[in-house]
């Protein structure tokens, strides 16, 4: 503990209270006594290599390279996605793949490459190793997307896990996305990203990392493919990116690099290649279709950390109808609990809370309960007293329970990693359901435990289940909030088998898309924090987790009337649509704004409301696709480099781009279109990409581009569901696809096909069925007739 330690520490206890800081302060200890005598002391390393390679044994879709020092298992997929293993690392057991890992491809072999090198020839992709170890993924016509250097290890002499490190070379005209959910971006800059689920303890903006979701998952487009590569491991590391750089003249080239630094853990990689709908196809296939939401929360939800009572929550609850604005959901934060203890109810505040649920639901409104892993630990609590006979919570080295410090006090930690603990904590969301809870809202689950000191989770040495492998918290620190997750949504299957579960979470690992989705955290009130609320939403995205969304108006402070409608209007057209702010900040009911914002924010939540059923078609389409509703510029055109730098716009969908005001002031901006006609939503002008254009900006309104011959299943002015046809170009034809809404069950709809073009001086709009094509049942609606 040095001097600056010491000074958070008394910090701590002079501004959280005596006693609380006190806590943090023995929790630090605790953590730091355990780790000391719990783990290993590495001493003395030896680093290793491959070395030269030996021999080779084809197999199943590929086969075994032996080296030296290692060997290297190398398999294809039936669905194209490249596995890779070192040191005899097989694909399972993987929290990341949802059920067994594919079949290997039959038609890929093993065969020699030259310098005494191997290689596995697939129909999609060549992988290429060479005798020192070097791995080459290059596409069908030999270009090599992909140049992983030979590994490096540094293993403890005295046994233990080895650490490792990776690098690998890509074009010079690279660019790195993805890492999970990161606060610069979309396109992620040269630096160093820690691979570590973290509360960061303030609200963040564009410089924060490490943040609550890190993936080690890279989404690289460049202009000889696109291609996506996992390396499969939930231990701590870096990624070092570094963009490459075209040489002018007869200059050469500078390749982009990417180094992984893992303390621990097996190394293995994926790698799926093609264009970016193929590689999120093919990586959803692999970790899990996402989950759909149910109808209700692809509408606006309000939050507030400090709602206070049952007739604050009315009072809210009111504001909104008084004023016409639409509202779906409401989420309590732990201020509802009886001392923020989780499965409980401040029967003072709120006394009748079921009978609460039950008026809001006849009114449209449901309720979302904030959950936390933390269980006071406290005998007589019946969460903490049930999970002490059924051995639920996580132990250290010693066999000692493991304790913390949390907005309860004093707590422990259930072992999401184990399926019993799972099945037992899925009970207990049978009391929210009792309380008319209809979806949960998890929260300090990285997991989080205050310290005045050093980093705010249990000990690296507690002990877990990982499902009957064993091992500790540097292994399943990533994973933790995973795991949750998957028993909150199996838990609330299990009790209402009828419905589809709604469930978020505030961390999470790959493959957190099977039960839900995400939100982005306690991001910072100000114009930086605009920003990085959209480079989150778009970077989960390419990671395979396609529902997520900000707190509108930032999690803390007050924002000024222009950053909070700014900020409303992009929220407006993002997944999750959310307000929420601390206890600490203003108030974040447009009404509080004045009557500019509020009339304002009334045409943004009207616009959501009339394209919920396109959010629906698009959640549907993620599920059977793994396509993000969220795309980047660069989506349909990754080889156009103007777009893959393009930050500040986004494509919903096929049909819409969205492009936000993220400066104050704005009257004008500019817009980079992809290739094709694109016409101003509200003005219905036509402009012809690819290129910039120049458009007015008002306070109404963010400028929002249909794509020419787009077909968007809306809602019309009798609730009734229509199509919005916009006017293919002349000689072209469009198209689009429809998925009714089947309700919050289990159906899976037939998605519909329609296409558009021109008959004559008319637009026609047909449904393309295995019968031919038909004439729609909805009404049709054409937009874009005789503009520009």
């Amino acid at each position: 503990m040095d001097g600056r330690d010491l000074v958070r520490s008394v910090k701590a206890v002079s501004s959280g209270g005596a006693v609380q800081g006190l806590r943090t302060v023995r929790a630090a200890w605790r953590r730091r006594r355990t780790d000391a005598t719990g783990l290993p002391r590495r001493g003395a390393e030896r680093a290793r290599v491959p070395g030269l390679v030996q021999s080779a044994e084809p197999g199943p879709g590929g086969g075994v390279v032996r080296f030296a020092r290692t060997e290297l298992r190398i398999t294809v997929a039936v669905n194209g996605a490249v596995f890779w293993g070192w040191d005899g690392a097989e694909p399972e057991p993987s929290y990341a793949l949802a059920g067994r890992c594919p079949e290997p491809d039959p038609r890929a072999v093993l065969e020699p490459d030259k310098d005494g090198g191997w290689r596995v020839v697939a129909e999609r992709v060549t992988v290429v190793v060479s005798r020192h170890g070097a791995i080459e993924v290059r596409t069908p016509g030999g270009v090599t997307l992909r140049r992983d250097l030979p590994p490096r290890w540094w293993e403890p002499a005295e046994g233990g896990a080895a650490r490792w490190m990776q690098r690998s070379e890509v074009a010079a005209d690279a660019r790195f996305f993805g890492l999970g959910g990161r606060a610069a971006g979309p396109r992620l800059r040269d630096g160093t990203y820690r691979l570590w689920n973290t509360d960061p303890g303030r609200p963040f903006g564009p410089g924060d990392d490490p943040l609550y979701i890190t993936m080690p998952v890279q989404m690289v487009v460049a202009d000889a493919g696109t291609h996506l590569t996992f390396l499969d491991t939930s231990w701590d590391g870096t990624v070092t990116l570094r963009e490459g750089e075209e040489g002018a003249g007869s200059g050469h080239d500078r390749a982009g690099t990417s180094e992984m630094r893992m303390d621990g853990g097996p190394l293995r990689c994926w790698v799926m290649v093609g264009a970016p709908a193929r590689v999120l196809l093919v990586w959803a296939s692999l970790t899990g279709a996402p989950a759909v939401p149910p109808a209700w929360a692809l509408g606006h939800h309000h939050a507030r950390w400090g709602f206070g009572s049952e007739q604050e929550v009315r009072r809210i609850v009111a504001g909104y109808q008084e004023h016409g604005l639409p509202l779906d959901a409401v989420h309590l934060d732990i201020d509802h609990y009886d001392a923020h203890r989780v499965f409980t109810v401040d029967r003072e505040r709120f006394p009748k809370l079921p009978l609460l649920a039950e008026e809001l639901g006849r009114q449209g409104v449901r309720l979302v309960s904030i959950v936390d892993p933390a269980v006071r630990a406290e005998p007589g609590d019946p969460v903490f007293d049930s999970g002490s006979a059924e051995d639920a919570f996580v132990r250290d080295a010693s066999g000692r329970v493991v304790e913390g410090v949390v907005w309860p006090g004093e707590v422990v930690y259930p072992d999401f990693t184990h399926a019993r603990v799972r099945r037992w904590w899925g009970r207990f969301l049978e009391e929210r359901r009792a309380q008319g809870f209809a979806g949960l809202w998890l929260d300090m689950n990285e997991p989080v435990s205050f310290t005045a000191f050093g980093e705010k989770t249990l000990p690296r040495s507690a002990r877990h289940a990982l499902e009957g492998r064993g091992g500790d918290h540097r292994e399943a620190h990533n994973v933790y909030a995973l795991c949750m997750a998957r028993a909150g949504y199996e838990g609330l299957r299990n009790l209402t088998p009828e419905e589809r579960p709604f469930l978020f979470s505030r961390s999470g690992w790959v493959g957190m898309q099977r039960y839900g989705g995400t939100w982005s955290g306690d991001v910072a009130t100000g114009w930086p924090g605009l920003r990085a609320s959209l480079s989150l939403v778009l970077g989960l995205g390419l990671c395979g987790v396609p529902y997520s969304g900000p707190d509108v108006g930032g999690f803390d402070g007050s924002p000024s009337p222009e950053l909070y409608l700014r900020w409303f209007q992009l929220a407006s057209y993002l997944p999750l649509f959310r307000t929420h702010a601390s206890i600490r900040a203003g108030r974040r009911e447009p009404w509080e704004f004045g009557d500019d914002v509020l009339g304002h924010a009334r045409v943004a939540l009207a616009e959501r409301r009339r394209l919920l059923p396109y959010f629906v078609t698009l959640a549907h389409l993620a599920r059977r696709t793994g396509a993000p509703y969220v795309r980047p510029l660069w989506w349909g055109a990754p080889e156009d480099r103007a777009l893959r730098d393009c930050e500040d716009a986004f494509l919903l969908g096929d049909s819409l781009l969205v492009a936000p005001v993220l400066d104050p002031g704005a009257e004008r901006r500019t817009v980079l279109l992809p290739r094709g006609r694109w016409y101003d939503t509200a003005t219905e002008e036509a402009h012809q990409g690819p290129g910039p254009v120049v458009v007015d900006v008002s306070k109404a309104r963010i400028p929002v581009f249909a794509r020419a011959g787009a077909v968007l299943p809306v809602r019309g002015e009798d609730g009734g569901l229509e199509l919005e046809v916009w006017a293919p170009a002349r000689g072209r034809s469009g198209g689009g696809l429809v998925v009714p809404d089947p309700g919050d069950g289990w159906d899976e709809p037939e998605a519909e096909r329609y296409v558009t073009r021109w008959k004559g001086r008319r637009v026609v709009v047909r449904r393309d069925g295995g019968e031919g094509r038909t004439e729609p049942v909805y009404p049709v609606r054409v937009r874009g007739l005789g503009r520009g």
